[in-house]
């Protein structure tokens, strides 16, 4: 019998209040459910009657108010032909309430797993949602894989600049152009639409795993980004060799400062994956980093960074490979590399620099971008096209040396 009432209480909502608990000759006074397109201003409706609002717009997802007054977000679907009723989470106003677009975007992933169980081949493509609930139910599946200073900066990106742009477009409608439009409306700000196209991209990409867009279609790929003047510096050979010398005759308190900065002159690393590194992480021939800017990371070593490492006394798989003098702390080594670069007369070169000096090294061997992007870890292929002007400028010098050459060959030099 339990079963049969919540069936029933599925299919229909008590009318208001009864008078009497019946109407007429002892029928109970009942209609079928109410429909509006839910959102958080019906959630917060204090006239929302008794019983289940079905949303007019996704089938299945509905709001249930008790008679207590509580709301509760549900969703009704049949996987299997078995007909089931879902409580999504407590609505309205109350701490720890689900939002109508969270809400709305849960009920939309149940109902597609629900389909994906009772069709043997390829469902049908649902209709895509809007961008503005697409951004929540990307939220709740994507952000838990990203860091916490990640996610914050990409929560303020969605809400800042992609939901008041896309919000009221469809997710398979969005189009190049209107990504060429928003670039070109974010002249001023370009910094600001550097930062928030690759996760725009990455969305995007999303919606095409839920089938909500076709696949190879992200309107992001290949938007050109603002140029920026950024504070790039590159060594020479010859400052390579003044940094070299500098380090084999450095004599300071922590004998970790040498090493650690080699480190990062051989592998390109950034500064904090080699200040955090951890014993557990080193297995030669490679760091395996279970997290770094962009995610886990491996570093592969070069025997030069394996000489490095060799050197070094193992400690304990949970302590710092390269700790501060007197604590169990990541090394500073900018304080260090204050006093180093002055030695070495490159008072313009940050740390960071060494790693773009190592994508310019790799270039000048005639290292693919592709792989370059790989050694260094980047997560989009954009990243790694900042350095594709080096490769030009090798290009065109080889390109001058086989001329000259054959200018010579035919006695044609100048």
């Amino acid at each position: 019998m339990a079963k049969k009432h919540e069936e029933t209480e599925v299919l229909l909502v008590q009318g208001g209040e009864q008078s009497g608990g019946s109407q007429g000759a002892g029928v109970s006074h009942r209609r079928q459910s109410h429909r509006l397109k839910l959102t958080g201003y019906v959630a917060r409706r204090k006239s929302l009657p008794i019983g289940i609002t079905w949303d007019t717009e996704l089938p299945g997802f509905g709001l249930r108010k008790r008679k207590s007054g509580h709301l509760t977000w549900i969703v009704k679907h049949r996987p299997r032909g078995v007909q089931r009723m879902v409580t999504l989470g407590s609505a309205g106003v109350a701490a720890g309430a689900l939002g109508a677009p969270a809400a709305r975007a849960a009920a939309r992933r149940l109902l597609i797993k629900a389909t994906l169980a009772d069709l043997p081949t390829a469902p049908e493509k649902l209709k895509a949602p809007l961008f503005a609930e697409f951004a929540e139910e990307f939220w709740l599946d994507y952000s838990p894989h990203w860091k916490p200073s990640t996610r914050d900066a990409s929560r303020a990106y969605i809400d800042k600049r992609l939901i008041p742009r896309f919000g009221t477009l469809s997710v398979d409608a969005i189009e190049r152009a209107d990504i060429n439009r928003w670039r070109d409306s974010m002249a001023d700000v370009g910094g600001a639409f550097n930062r928030s196209i690759p996760v725009m991209s990455v969305m995007m990409q999303y919606a095409e795993k839920l089938g909500y867009r076709e696949k190879n279609t992200n309107p992001c790929r290949g938007v050109s980004r603002f140029k920026r003047d950024l504070p790039e510096r590159y060594l020479s050979a010859d400052e390579y060799q003044r940094l070299g010398k500098v380090l084999a005759e450095h004599d300071g308190a922590n004998a970790f400062v040498v090493p650690a900065l080699l480190m990062l002159i051989y592998t390109g690393a950034r500064v904090s994956e080699i200040a955090t590194l951890r014993w557990r992480y080193v297995q030669i021939p490679r760091l395996t980093l279970p997290d770094s800017k962009t995610g886990p990371k491996a570093i592969y070593l070069n025997p030069q960074a394996i000489a490095v490492l060799d050197g070094l006394q193992r400690r304990g798989d949970d302590q710092l490979v390269f700790p501060a003098m007197y604590r169990e702390v990541p090394i500073n080594l900018g304080q260090h590399w204050e006093k180093i670069r002055r030695k070495a007369t490159l008072p313009d070169v940050r740390l960071h620099d060494l790693r773009h000096s190592f994508a310019s090294v790799a270039i000048a061997k005639g290292i693919p971008l592709a792989t370059i992007g790989k050694l260094l870890g980047h997560a989009l292929p954009e990243t790694t096209a900042r350095y594709a002007h080096l490769a030009d400028e090798v290009i065109s010098e080889s390109a001058d040396r086989i001329c000259t050459s054959l200018a010579s060959s035919m006695g044609m030099n100048a």
